[in-house]
């Protein structure tokens, strides 16, 4: 089987790669661009892949509340072509999504399964949303996998790195960190995301997943546990949402479940405090290294 890979050079593509069993062919945006859907299909034919997996996104939360377009051009337009071209060469479309497009329901406390109706609260949630729908449209034996705030050692630093790696590096510089404790979800380790995704990709997997570490937290929560994990001594202040000011709303809660997973003979992740010690660990060997 050969597995072409959209946004390989990322932390999720750099992991997701070496985990797929099958010949992997590695595109990066110069490759293939969702951006111009016009040549997606061309790009698509020149790949000659019998599975596409889509690591690719626009992930700027809060400039998609002030460039919109932006963002629907690539999540939602650029997919649907990346999903039209796939179904027209008899491509398996393998896509992934957030948990940003919940968030509408603000009393939620349990967590959100497959089946939940979703509910986005920001124009890059909404933009995700669409991909989403595009995707399983358009390519209807689609794979689309939910995920959740994803830190791997491959961040990119373009980007700011992921959230660990940036409270490691503001406690590194002595600057005090004011962090959100009101929004619950569960960042996800890209081995284990990667792991369970080539997983369900060898079973032929097809419809909507949720894969995420297990269990949920804030990002006070995930901050706190990496700083001790880390034996990091950091200034470090709870703050609401509200506090933070950021200018894309986020979920107040937007954990997702993994019981279909399991249910589809997939190992679920680990924990998120053990997903946490496992990442701190690959990141101190990578150093070492």
């Amino acid at each position: 089987m050969r597995i072409a890979v959209l946004g390989s050079a990322g932390q999720l593509g750099r992991d997701l790669c070496p985990r797929l069993v099958g010949e992997v062919v590695p595109l990066t945006r110069a490759d293939l661009d969702l951006g111009n859907p016009a040549g997606v299909a061309a790009a698509l034919a020149a790949a000659r892949p019998n599975v596409l997996v889509n690591c690719a996104a626009y992930n700027f939360v809060d400039k998609a509340e002030t460039e919109p377009e932006a963002a629907f051009a690539v999540n939602a337009w650029g997919v649907r072509a990346l999903a039209q071209a796939c179904a027209a060469a008899k491509v398996k479309l393998v896509h992934f999504s957030t948990d940003y497009v919940f968030g509408l329901d603000a009393a939620r406390t349990t967590p959100f399964t497959e089946g939940d109706a979703p509910g986005p609260v920001s124009a890059y949630g909404m933009s995700k949303l669409a991909g989403e729908y595009a995707a399983r449209t358009f390519a209807p034996d689609a794979l689309v996998i939910r995920t959740c705030g994803l830190y791997g050692v491959h961040g990119s630093g373009g980007k700011g790195g992921n959230f660990v790696e940036t409270m490691l590096r503001v406690a590194g510089q002595g600057k005090p960190l004011r962090v959100v404790a009101d929004q619950h979800c569960t960042p996800s380790y890209t081995v284990d995301v990667a792991t369970a995704t080539a997983a369900l990709i060898a079973r032929g997997a097809s419809g909507l997943f949720h894969v995420t570490s297990a269990g949920s937290c804030t990002w006070h929560d995930l901050a706190a546990e990496t700083f001790r994990l880390a034996g990091v001594a950091a200034d470090l202040t709870p703050i609401t949402s509200a506090q933070f000011g950021a200018p894309a709303r986020r979920p107040p809660f937007s954990v997702l479940s993994n019981a279909k997973l399991a249910a589809a003979g997939v190992a679920t992740p680990r924990e998120w405090r053990a997903a946490l010690a496992a990442y701190l660990a690959e990141r101190a060997a990578a150093r070492a290294g």
